[in-house]
């Protein structure tokens, strides 16, 4: 698909992965005349109404809105996570199906793999056993969508893939989003009152895939060029590391001398989390680019420290 001429429907683009998408869309020579960038206020894409009015005349869906957020807003709030979710994803497809959009992508996330699969989490291993229960109602709702895709692919030749997110981070993030930005907020709490000591979470044992934001948008972009199958794709970095090992790195980066204490009694999710990435390179070209300790010193500067 070249996207030049394309109408494109960006959804969830005000928020931390949309304005990327939409900066990688304009740099490969998109108008803005040409995206679609509806807000919640404006279309609410849990009514299908609103979803046929998003959808009208245009090309191609990328898909990014989505109610999610830390591990402590997952377990306030995981009936309005599943309920928001998988609606809005349902009905926008179903009215893009038959609006004629040519394309339409769904942005999955690496936490529906099974909690016990081999590491590195391979597309081929998606449905080996049950997910990890503390994102249960975001991860469900999530691979619906993949059913749903997978689905209409198979009845209707419509064009629907599902992408694969490892966790992301980079500038602007929200403080109260992953794990990157909450240590960041920590660390400079602690020296802003010269504190000896910051807490994280668990044990500081487990493991995870972190993806800069820009390689982000740039893999999914480069699959609304190129990729046109019913199986999902992974996108992460291949690299895995440890919270342990990321609360250190973060710390030296911002001159932290204290320490770390890890509060084992909190939850901490699942014990290894890294995505192989072999698809994606070899049916897009995909390939993460930003060396991890840049992508922090960005990170770490777009907060103010």
């Amino acid at each position: 698909m070249d996207l030049k001429d394309k109408k494109i429907l960006v959804t969830g683009a005000g928020g931390f992965l949309g304005t990327h998408i939409l900066e990688t869309l304009v740099a490969r020579g998109v108008p803005e005349r040409n995206i679609l960038m509806p807000r919640s206020t404006e279309l609410d894409l849990r009514k299908l109404g609103d979803c046929d009015k998003a959808v009208e005349g245009q090309h191609l869906v990328i898909h990014t809105a989505g109610i999610t957020g830390n591990i402590e807003f997952h377990k306030a709030h995981p009936a309005e996570i599943f309920y928001d979710n998988l609606v809005m994803g349902v009905q926008l497809m179903e009215a893009a199906r038959r609006g004629g959009v040519e394309k339409f992508i769904t942005i999955g996330s690496a936490t529906e793999y099974p909690e016990y699969a081999p590491v590195p989490l391979n597309e081929e291993n998606l449905w080996l056993g049950p997910v990890e229960e503390t994102h249960v109602s975001y991860t469900i709702a999530k691979k619906m969508l993949l059913v749903e895709a997978q689905a209409y692919r198979a009845q209707y030749g419509f064009n629907a893939i599902h992408l694969l997110l490892t966790n992301m981070y980079g500038p602007h993030e929200k403080i109260d989003g992953g794990p990157i930005p909450s240590l960041i907020k920590r660390i400079a709490d602690a020296k802003a009152v010269h504190a000896d000591t910051v807490t994280v979470w668990g044990t500081g044992n487990v493991t995870r895939d972190f993806l800069y934001v820009d390689d982000a948008a740039e893999g999914i972009v480069l699959a609304a060029e190129k990729y046109d199958k019913g199986d999902p794709a992974n996108l992460g970095s291949g690299y895995e590391v440890s919270i342990r090992d990321l609360a250190m790195t973060i710390g030296r980066l911002m001159d932290f001398k204290g320490s770390f204490i890890f509060d084992t009694t909190k939850p901490e999710g699942q014990q290894r989390r890294m995505l192989e990435v072999s698809r994606a390179l070899r049916e897009f070209g995909f390939h993460a680019t930003t060396d991890f300790e840049k992508g922090l010193q960005k990170t770490i500067a777009s907060h103010g420290y």
